[in-house]
């Protein structure tokens, strides 16, 4: 009978090699291969810690071609250690779609735990909200920015996105039109020599970020973006906002000669506003 094999996934630092744990250390010594979304990073951390094994490539492009053949290796009794470039495997890369082949093949999977930068920065950025939500890398488009934000706004958490230092100032202006009140961190190189926590309003951090772009050197590093969640002074801008549009539609439904006590109703019903209010602008609009 063949030796029992199993894919693991195997965290490693985002920045820090220090945080490499014991654990991820002996799952790479143990295994029979080890995959890597970019052998020439995971090759540097394996050499550093005097670990020898076979290193193949296995990145986003290839996973699709090469899983099921990585699956029966693992079914035939081989150990198959996976490494994304930087923390959680599975986390916003290519990771996550190889669990997702080893869980329908029904092979051993045996996942450590390990360095997030998500969870590292949401813990850094000063929030209060003790929910968050990992959106994954910041989207290219304008219009899909702003869609994604529109649509996760009513969340009662903080947000989290990846981003790249040369789209960092474009997604802090997308942020300040959609949510001009909230507050945002940009978290910077974590855990590395110059780590950095930058909190203000996404207008604010626009222009200290859009002033550090003409500098030499630019801006560099991994960055995360925790933006934090609703707040009451968003709540009252929403319900000013509510308020002037539907004291507009009271106007109109007045001048269709719709009843006061109907014009109110409606109101209340298609802004979300309290019924007191709803009346004393279907009043207003008489």
């Amino acid at each position: 009978m063949a030796a029992a094999g199993k894919l693991i996934i195997v965290p490693t630092p985002i920045g820090n090699l220090g945080d490499m744990t014991l654990r991820s250390l002996e799952a790479l010594r143990a295994a029979d291969a080890v995959c890597a979304e970019d052998t020439r990073v995971t090759g540097k951390l394996l050499a550093h810690f005097d670990i020898r094994k076979p290193l193949e490539r296995l990145d986003e492009a290839m996973i699709g071609a090469k899983a099921a053949a990585v699956m029966e290796r693992v079914a035939a009794g081989e150990t198959v250690a996976y490494c994304s470039d930087a923390g959680m495997p599975g986390v916003s890369d290519p990771g996550l779609r190889l669990v997702a082949a080893a869980r329908e093949a029904g092979v051993p999977v045996e996942v450590l735990p390990g360095a997030s930068a998500a969870a590292t920065a949401y813990v850094a950025s000063g929030t209060v909200n003790p929910r968050f939500f990992f959106a994954g890398f910041f989207p290219r488009k304008v219009a899909e920015q702003r869609s994604v934000l529109q649509e996760l706004q009513p969340l009662d958490a903080a947000l989290i996105f990846y981003e790249s230092p040369n789209r960092l100032v474009a997604a802090l202006r997308a942020i300040a039109e959609v949510l001009p009140q909230r507050t945002v961190a940009v978290c910077r190189e974590l855990t590395k020599l110059h780590e950095e926590v930058a909190r203000g309003s996404a207008a604010q951090l626009a222009e200290v970020f859009a002033a550090r772009a003409d500098e030499p050197g630019g801006i560099r590093g991994e960055i995360a973006l925790v933006i934090d969640g609703p707040n009451a002074a968003e709540e009252a801008a929403q319900f000013q906002d509510a308020r002037a549009a539907a004291a507009e539609r009271a106007q109109e439904l007045a001048a269709q000669g719709v009843r006061t006590k109907d014009v109110a109703k409606a109101l209340a019903a298609e802004f979300g506003i309290p019924r007191n209010d709803a009346y004393e602008l279907a009043m207003a609009a008489r």
